[in-house]
């Protein structure tokens, strides 16, 4: 019964982790690159930023997971709606996952798939 309880806390915590374990680490480069007056913000590489904060759930090649397959989003959305699901939120993705320039770059890269 214990080895049980173990197990399923175990992967709770797992699954939990992965759509968001990233989040702090990511936040401190941005704050980084955020206090030098915009020298490294037009440098963002957005399919790095989407490997590090969102693989674990769109997979790897962004073929779906956790979370819906986002190798063609653009397809089916504009720049401006994936902008919007990245700042907000949409079903059981949590706002704010990426922000700021990071989120603009990867919106228009992600625009870009179809």
């Amino acid at each position: 019964m214990k080895n049980k309880l173990l197990a399923t806390l175990f992967g709770a915590a797992l699954v939990l982790g992965a759509c968001g374990g990233g989040d702090d680490n990511a936040s401190a480069p941005k704050d980084d690159a955020a206090n030098d007056n915009g020298a490294a913000t037009t440098d963002v590489d957005a399919e790095a930023v989407v490997q590090q904060s969102c693989a674990s759930c769109h997979g790897g090649n962004l073929e779906g997971g956790a979370g819906p397959a986002l190798d063609k989003a653009g397809a089916t959305h504009s720049e401006e709606e994936i902008h919007d699901i990245i700042i907000n939120g949409k079903g059981a993705m949590p706002p704010g996952i990426i922000q700021g320039e990071e989120a603009d770059a990867v919106a228009a890269w992600l625009a870009e798939k179809k």
